[in-house]
């Protein structure tokens, strides 16, 4: 009898341990784990994870959101999962994350969807407002390099003709005289009207793709995925030095967030994968938010907001380049892009 009981106590002990790790985090087990990143800030993908599997019992404050940026360095995956946490205790209806059935119709559609919107994709102009820093790599601390207004031609062919308009405030020459990234020296970016898109999720690409968890992305529900694509499907070119001297071919991984009603893409983020031993670039990443703007009165998915990063090793030491781009005001192909007087305001870090 004695035996038993103590088998029962035993069983009893299990149940009670495995209930504890699927229970929601209290407040004050999650503030545990967040002080645990002093001494192991390698913890950090187990908090996620915690987050994402079990949830939160608490009222999310202020002075825990900003516990959670000063402990986990503002990590954004971090704060993407306890927000959404947080929304699934007030909703879980609304945040619950889809089934493997619904997530595999959520891409067929968005791949219809994207592919569709490529093809149909309007001649269009469109002024980039861009600010440049750089740091040593690994610090976040960047310092500005410059800020330059860019005007963008799109023709529907694919093909996009950047030509500087203006550097620090002061005008370039007259639009007869092209004025180009490489002219100006430093990091440059292209291909985030359609490239991106039309890589991920082309048939021909066999992207993987994977559920991570639910968002809100500018208050429209969304499902984010992990995807991958090899290189040898992706082919996607970074270039080192002027005149992109120096070149290679990669691979392509990272997030999207699709809009779990229209089924667009809302937010890409990337990053270069299989990218060759000794070349200067280690390290090529970039984040690109989406939103409907308008174009001779009909609405189209456009670039909102580009966030770029490349490392790479020069002089025996290693660089962070940055380029935040704004894109303004689109107008249909043939349109004249203007200067105007804010064009060369800094770029808030609080944006999408």
């Amino acid at each position: 009898m004695l035996m038993k009981t103590a088998r029962i106590l035993l069983l009893f002990i299990f149940a009670t341990a495995a209930f504890a790790q699927d229970a929601p985090l209290s407040q004050q087990e999650y503030v545990k784990m967040l002080y645990s990143l002093d001494t192991n800030f390698g913890e950090k993908d187990s908090i996620v994870e915690a987050l994402r599997r079990r949830g939160i019992n608490f009222e999310l404050t202020a002075g825990i959101r900003s516990l959670t940026r000063t402990k986990a360095r503002n990590d954004a995956d971090l704060r993407q999962a306890l927000e959404e946490a947080d929304r699934r205790r007030q909703n879980p209806s609304a945040a619950k994350p889809p089934s493997k059935a619904e997530a595999d119709e959520l891409i067929a559609k968005a791949r219809a969807k994207t592919l569709e919107a490529v093809g149909e994709m309007p001649d269009f102009v469109v002024k980039q407002q861009i600010q440049r820093s750089q740091a040593f790599a690994g610090t976040n601390n960047f310092r500005n390099l410059d800020r330059l207004v860019v005007a963008v031609s799109y023709r529907a062919s694919g093909q996009e003709d950047y030509r500087v308009l203006s550097v620090n405030g002061i005008i370039q020459p007259a639009p007869e005289v092209k004025r180009s990234y490489e002219e100006f020296g430093g990091t440059s970016s292209t291909g985030e009207f359609v490239t991106v898109l039309a890589t991920i999720f082309k048939p021909e690409s066999d992207t993987l793709f994977n559920v991570v968890d639910t968002a809100l992305i500018r208050e429209r529900p969304a499902v984010m995925f992990d995807y991958a694509v090899d290189r040898d499907k992706a082919k996607q070119q970074i270039a080192y030095g002027n005149s992109g001297r120096s070149s290679a071919i990669t691979g392509m991984r990272g997030r999207v967030w699709i809009d779990r009603e229209n089924h667009r893409v809302l937010r890409i983020e990337s990053e270069a994968t299989e990218i060759p031993e000794g070349f200067p670039i280690t390290s090529a990443k970039r984040v690109i938010d989406y939103d409907w703007t308008s174009i001779s009165e009909e609405d189209y998915l456009l670039p909102l907001l580009s966030d770029v990063r490349l490392t790479f090793r020069e002089s025996g030491r290693n660089f962070e380049t940055r380029n935040v781009i704004r894109f303004r005001d689109y107008q249909k192909f043939g349109s004249e892009v203007i200067i105007l007087d804010d064009d060369d305001s800094p770029i808030e870090e609080d944006q999408p």
